[in-house]
Parts: structure tokens; C-alpha cells; sequence
């Protein structure tokens, strides 16, 4: 049985909602008066395309701070999630949780990355990623280091749907792994991970897998870390071998690159049409052949929180806005299950992870 909507905030004393009271008790959304400073975006837009709200851990709990989740549909069906957690970003403190959901919700999250060395010393940890390999295990990838600048990538299995998990293993040296969204299979079975570095400016790379994701071979960066400050891509697939890469830069738009032969080559890296206030966003293409985006479409700020639609990967509308509060809402991961349905995890606050459930079908028509 899947439960109730958990209620993810009081509603603020003089609000009123945009949307109907039936749908905020069903959504559980609570919007503020429209202001002079209010996000020019519907805080009802595709609130009838929701499915389900929900938190997968309590805020504050397991630890007091969290961010960069991650989420995926085991072999068996069950939905998991990740995140790193501690006292605060960069801290030595900070590992990474995973959760299951099951018939009775999130399960209590549990640490299976630490960051502890050999010799004893602790190094946080950074934006896990999930991703089930083709007829194998689940896999974990994580960054362990000091820095973004000097972290590393590793990786661990689970052949139990995320219930246990193998030991920990570095994925080679300059080797990253899926720096923050989820790898794609393509049609010959090659995962191409989306990657990044930001020891020299921050630059683009890519890295392919004929191994299930097991290991990796990096392909050169595709940008110079400096014309254009560029991380974090996404992969969209636009038939016949085309790819678009897309993510977050400094240079107040989402970065774009394509490649017209699977990924072994790509071309001239330059700046799209969406906002980007320096933020992570994930993408992903649905069976339909639509692309979905998640973003903070502004040039400040990590609100609102919103989910656009696209049919070329280049021209976007939005159709889903997960919060218009004042706040952070950002990093968030997204992907289509077996069922057709959507799942989008975003950090709440710096002080939970959610998880939103939303059905395609019901965007309506007219994807750019």
C-alpha cells in the first residue's frame, strides 16, 4: 500500500493557496501570496500531473544536513535513493545513505559510504549516484576527498536490491564515474557516464563503460574550464546515435554540447536557453521520445524548483513547479520507472531529501 502525502511544511499565517484545497490536501502544497518578488511561475503549474509527495527521511534525521540525492528502480522493482548526509557539506563527517522504499515507505536510512581511509584518516563524501546495470547488480558511485578538486571516484554493488551492499572499491586513477546524474545505456550496450573536474577551471568530460558500468574509460574534456565554467551533465537522447549533454555553468545559462556519433566525439561546447544560477539540474528522456528537465530556471537563487518539457532537449516549457517558497531546492535527480511514471528527488532546506511522483500523461500537449 502506498501511504499518504507526508505534509512537508506548516502553511505560512496569511497565505492563501493558488490551487484547490482538495488538490493541496492530496499534494500536500502550500504556496504564499503572489508578490512583487514572487518567482514568475505558477506555484499550481502541473500540480493535476503529481502523484505523490513525500519526504524519504525526516528532516534532520538521520543527520542534520543533506543534499545530492539520487534515485533508481532496483531489478526487483523497489525504488532506492541515496544522498550524502552530515553536519554540513565538506565536513569529514559526511557519508553516504541509502534508502528502500517498500510497501510501508522509506526504510530507515542506512550509511554505506563513510569515507574512512586506511589509515584512519576521514574524508567527506559527494553526490552518490545510483544506476542498475543491464541483467546485473546495482551500483553506487560516489566522490571521496577533500574537495571537489581533489576527490576520487568509487563504487560499490548490491545484488539485493540496495538491501546489502559489497565492498567499497575505487573506480582508477582520473577516473570519476557519474559525477552527479545517472549514466545512460545506448543501443549497443555502452554506459556513457556524464563527468566533470574542477581541479583545472571546471571542464566537461565523458566516460564509456562495456562493462555494465563496472569501469570506465575517460573520453578528453570537452570544453577549456574557463570560456565557459561547465559541470554536471545530463544525457538526452535524441535517436539515430544523437546525444545532448546539458548542465549547470557560471555563466548564468545551462551549457548544451552535442554528439552525432554515441558519444565518442562532441561538439563545440556553448551556452543554451534556460537559466542557471550556478545549480545542478538533472534531464532525462521518457520512452515517448520527450525530454523532461529539472532546473532552478533563474539567475539567483535555488528557488523556485521547477520541471520543464521539451521535444528537441534545447527549446523548454515548464509544466511542474515542486516549490515557489523563499529557500533552497536544488539537486535534484530524475528519472522514468518501468511503469511509465516519473520520480523526481530534490534537496528540501538543506535538511531532507523529497521525493515527487509524476505521471507524463498528464502534462498536457505542446512540448517545444
Amino acid at each position: 500500500m502506498v501511504p499518504s502525502p507526508t505534509v512537508l511544511r506548516p502553511r505560512p499565517a496569511g497565505c492563501r493557496p493558488l490551487v484547490p484545497a482538495a488538490l493541496i490536501t492530496a499534494l500536500a502544497l502550500a504556496v504564499p501570496d503572489a508578490g512583487a518578488d514572487a518567482p514568475a511561475v505558477d506555484p499550481g503549474l502541473g500540480a493535476a500531473a503529481v502523484r505523490l509527495r513525500e519526504f524519504v527521511c525526516p528532516r534532520g534525521s538521520p543527520t542534520r544536513s543533506c543534499h545530492a540525492s539520487t534515485i533508481e528502480v532496483a531489478a526487483d522493482g523497489a525504488l532506492v535513493a541515496s544522498w550524502f548526509g552530515g553536519t554540513d557539506e565538506g565536513e569529514p563527517d559526511v557519508g553516504i545513505w541509502v534508502s528502500r522504499r517498500g510497501a510501508a515507505g522509506w526504510s530507515v536510512p542506512t550509511r554505506v559510504i563513510d569515507g574512512t581511509q586506511r589509515d584512519g584518516t576521514r574524508h567527506p563524501c559527494w553526490n552518490p549516484v545510483l544506476f542498475q546495470s543491464p541483467g546485473g547488480p546495482l551500483l553506487l558511485y560516489a566522490k571521496v576527498g577533500p574537495s571537489p578538486s581533489t576527490w576520487w571516484g568509487v563504487v560499490c554493488e548490491s545484488t539485493d536490491g540496495g538491501r546489502s551492499w559489497g565492498a567499497l572499491r575505487r573506480l582508477g586513477d582520473g577516473i570519476v564515474g557519474p559525477v552527479k546524474n545517472k549514466p545512460v545505456v545506448l543501443a549497443d550496450g555502452v554506459v556513457l557516464a556524464g563527468s566533470s573536474s574542477e581541479d583545472d577551471g571546471w571542464r566537461v568530460h565523458f566516460e564509456r563503460s562495456t562493462d555494465g558500468g563496472r569501469s570506465f574509460t575517460r573520453l578528453p574534456a570537452v570544453n577549456d574550464g574557463r570560456a565557459v565554467m561547465a559541470i554536471q551533465p545530463s544525457i538526452l537522447l535524441l535517436g539515430g546515435g544523437r546525444l545532448l549533454a546539458l548542465g549547470r555553468t557560471r555563466s548564468g545559462k545551462l551549457f548544451e554540447v552535442e554528439s552525432g556519433d554515441a558519444g565518442r566525439s562532441w561538439s563545440a561546447l556553448g551556452l543554451g536557453m534556460v537559466l542557471n544560477p550556478s545549480s545542478g539540474t538533472d534531464a532525462v528522456t521518457l520512452a515517448d521520445g520527450r525530454h523532461l528537465l529539472v532546473c532552478n530556471p533563474v539567475a539567483a537563487g535555488r528557488t523556485p524548483l521547477v520541471v520543464a518539457e521539451s521535444g528537441d532537449g534545447r527549446a523548454w516549457r515548464d509544466v511542474v513547479a515542486l516549490e515557489t517558497f523563499p529557500g533552497e531546492y536544488s539537486y535534484p535527480a530524475i528519472i522514468q520507472a518501468p511503469d511509465g511514471l516519473v520520480h523526481v528527488t530534490y534537496t528540501f532546506l538543506r535538511e531532507a531529501i523529497v521525493h515527487v511522483v509524476i505521471d507524463p500523461a498528464a502534462l498536457g500537449k505542446g512540448a517545444p
